[in-house]
């Protein structure tokens, strides 16, 4: 793909850059780059998809908010059975009631501006609970952040990098590209590898971890394309349109720390036979 922006794109080119970090504020008016991340033209919608993780989800919302940017955290709960639903409509009622901050584990304090509740009728699936959250972003940039720790808002600033200084429409972070993450189920390894190369043959896309979360998205790129998956069917049918619509893809390490079925882990075979379906369904029927 041509490494240029469409015609009307508003978003800062940066000559020459790398990625965040050694980025300096002559780069462009407005803009900082660098380890403590301030980026003033741009806002970012973080879209959170929430279903039964009450351990981790205080958790993840402080290190979220823990990111120096201009941003909204988008939080959708998908029928959650386990007290996370409670425990978000509880700070969604102090909202209302002015309340500016909550106390979380440890003594610390969630701070309740910035961050915005939906809540699904009953569980739909990450991919319903995902275009929940699209519909309600503002930003400018679209980040999708699972809940359950596996993956690190640290990362933002290596999958921010490539639309930032315009190279990129759309960024992939990828946990099979030399980034740090803890070691378990080969069989899972092997299975997304498959997933991805027949993705990767069909899509022409050279793609190392199509069923990552971290996808980042200029939000244009969300309004042209229209979604359908209710489950995890969201991964290959999102890259096959965005193949399809020529944007700019990018894929940069990330760290993983995926978690065992003891602590909570939910895909399961039955999930990657239903991704091998989806990923022929989108690409060659619809």
């Amino acid at each position: 793909m041509p490494d240029r922006l469409p015609s009307g794109c508003r978003y800062p080119i940066i000559s020459g850059a790398l990625g965040l970090s050694g980025m300096t504020s002559a780069a462009q008016p407005g803009v900082t780059f660098g380890r403590s991340l301030s980026v003033t033209a741009m806002k970012l919608s973080i879209v959170i998809p929430v279903f039964n993780e009450r351990p981790f989800i205080e958790e993840i919302l402080m290190r979220v908010q823990a990111v120096p940017l201009s941003k909204e955290i988008i939080v959708v709960d998908d029928g959650s059975t386990d007290g996370t639903r409670e425990l978000l409509q509880k700070w969604e009622e102090a909202q209302k009631n002015g309340q500016r901050e909550a106390s979380v584990q440890d003594g610390r304090t969630l701070l309740l501006g910035g961050i915005r509740f939906f809540f699904q009728d009953r569980n739909r699936g990450k991919g319903a609970a995902l275009r929940r959250g699209f519909e309600a972003v503002t930003g400018d940039i679209v980040l999708v952040q699972d809940a359950d720790l596996e993956y690190d808002p640290r990362d933002y600033d290596k999958l921010l990098a490539p639309i930032f200084d315009g190279r990129a429409d759309v960024v992939y972070g990828s946990r099979f590209s030399g980034g740090p993450q803890r070691v378990h189920y080969f069989w899972h390894y092997a299975g997304n590898k498959f997933l991805t190369l027949l993705s990767d043959m069909l899509t022409n896309l050279k793609l190392t971890d199509m069923e990552t979360c971290y996808k980042v998205f200029r939000r244009e790129v969300l309004q042209g394309i229209t979604l359908k998956s209710n489950r995890f069917g969201f991964e290959p049918e999102c890259t096959a349109k965005i193949a399809k619509g020529n944007w700019r893809v990018y894929e940069v390490p990330i760290t993983y720390s995926g978690r065992t079925y003891a602590e909570g882990k939910k895909i399961t075979w039955r999930d990657g036979a239903y991704t091998l379906w989806y990923i022929l369904r989108y690409n060659l029927f619809d």
